[in-house]
This record gives structure tokens, sequence and C-alpha cells, in this order.
């Protein structure tokens, strides 16, 4: 939308150079330098044939604010596009990563709480294997749906990996993002059927807490890690972890958990 309305302003400020050249050819001022004398007659010119030049000029700079608008939507489509996973329509991981930055930047400005959850689907491999990648993109399809129906207005969810999908949670306290992750994941196999789950992991992040680490590299390591932890415990669950270091969960360079 952004570039839909920058390029048919640009659109509508270039056409007044329709009516400033028509003047100029009929007064010469592209062969010779313009003076005090030029510029009166430019202005008798005006004066005397107003109709004319205004309607050269409306009619240009609605051609070219159409063609800028169009141009634009084109440009915002594009844009849209290469953020866009083509078989969830969700934000595919590019788009994940601009707003992953966008809303810990924000966190980290107003000191809000921040969390960020993973989700990968349970078993996809099996779902391929048995019945056909078909049922498997059908099975990524759903929980695409289920997450995209339960997110609220500022949350934005994302297929970053093959059967992987994250959640970003603006201005969600830890309880409350255990919660959303907790809803997230006892609806898909409500919607979906019994036989599709999956697990999430949650980092939850207090920029007053953990300043040291409002890095979203640091917040990916830790829900990777909780995911893991999920899946490694019986899947189909939740595990939540502060952005500080949690308790009972160790985690090592690699983002993977020890001990």
């Amino acid at each position: 939308m952004r570039r839909t309305l920058a390029y048919a302003l640009a659109g509508g400020l270039l056409s007044a150079g329709a009516p400033v050249g028509l003047l100029g050819l009929r007064l010469g001022l592209i062969r010779s330098r313009p003076d005090a004398l030029t510029l009166r007659r430019a202005l008798r010119e005006l004066a005397a044939d107003r109709a004319g030049f205004s309607f050269v000029g409306a009619s240009t700079a609605v051609v070219f604010t159409i063609f800028g608008y169009v141009l634009g939507r084109q440009a915002d489509r594009l844009a849209e596009l290469s953020q866009t996973d083509t078989l969830t329509g969700l934000s595919n991981a590019r788009g994940f990563f601009e707003r992953l930055e966008t809303e810990l930047a924000r966190a980290r400005r107003y000191g809000e709480p921040f969390a960020l959850l993973i989700a990968d689907v349970d078993g996809l491999k099996d779902i391929n294997d048995r019945d056909g990648h078909h049922a498997g993109d059908e099975a990524i399809r759903c929980v695409a749906d289920v997450i995209r129906a339960e997110l609220r207005e500022t949350d934005a969810g994302a297929r970053w990996g093959g059967d992987e999908f994250a959640i970003l949670a603006p201005n969600t306290a830890p309880e409350a993002a255990r919660a959303l992750a907790e809803r997230v994941r006892a609806s898909i196999p409500r919607r979906a059927g019994a036989s599709l789950t999956a697990s999430f992991g949650v980092a939850t992040l207090d920029p007053g807490r953990d300043r040291a680490l409002v890095d979203s590299a640091a917040l990916m390591r830790i829900a990777d890690a909780a995911l893991y932890e999920a899946k490694r415990s019986g899947r189909n669950r939740v595990v939540a972890v502060p952005a500080g270091p949690p308790r009972g969960l160790q985690i090592d360079a690699a983002g993977r958990t020890v001990g």
C-alpha cells in the first residue's frame, strides 16, 4: 500500500511538467534564456489560454496518477508475494524475520513483554510416507488455518520451515503466551482430526529484565530448544521458557537442550 500511494503521488507530481513544457515550447523558453520580459509573456499566455493549460494539466495529472497507482499496486503485490508462503498464505521465512526484528525493536523501545512461539507438526514424515505428499501438504494447510483463526489482531503467524510454524505475540506476558500456544495446540486436532497434532516451544521476553538478551537469534535458539524439549517429552504439548536462563532446561551454544 505504501508503494501504491508513493507511486501515485509521484505520477501526479510529474504530470506538472506537461503544462510547463507546453508553455515553454510556445514561448521558446527551451531555445533562449528566460528574462523578465519572457516571464511577463508567459503570464499573459497563461491568462489568455487558461482553459487549454488547465485541461492539459488536469488530463496529464489523471493519466500519470493512474499509471503510478497501477505501478505501485504491482510493486506492492510483488513485495507481498516475496514474503508470503504459497502453500499456506502465511508469511514465509523472509517476512517472519523482518517482522521479528520490527517487533523486538518495538518491545525494546517501549519496555513491553514479547513472546515467540514455534510449532512443529507431529509425525509429518509418517503422513507423507503413508498417505503421500498431498496429504502432508493438506496437514500443513490445516495447521496454518488453525493458527490464522486463533491469532489476535496484533499477532503474526508464519511458516518458516517445511513443517515448522512461528507466531509472534507482541506485548504478551509469559502466562498469556503459554495460554495462546495451548489454545492453538488444542484446536489443531479438534478442527483437523485427532490424528493431527503439533508441539510448541515458547520463548518469552521481558525487555526490562532480559535487556542483554533482546536479540532475535537468542530468542530463536531458546524457542527452538523449548520445541525440542516438547518433542522429546512426548509431542502434542507446550514447553515455555523465559528468555533469561531457564530453570531445568539447559541450552548449549547451538540451541540444543543438554542435561
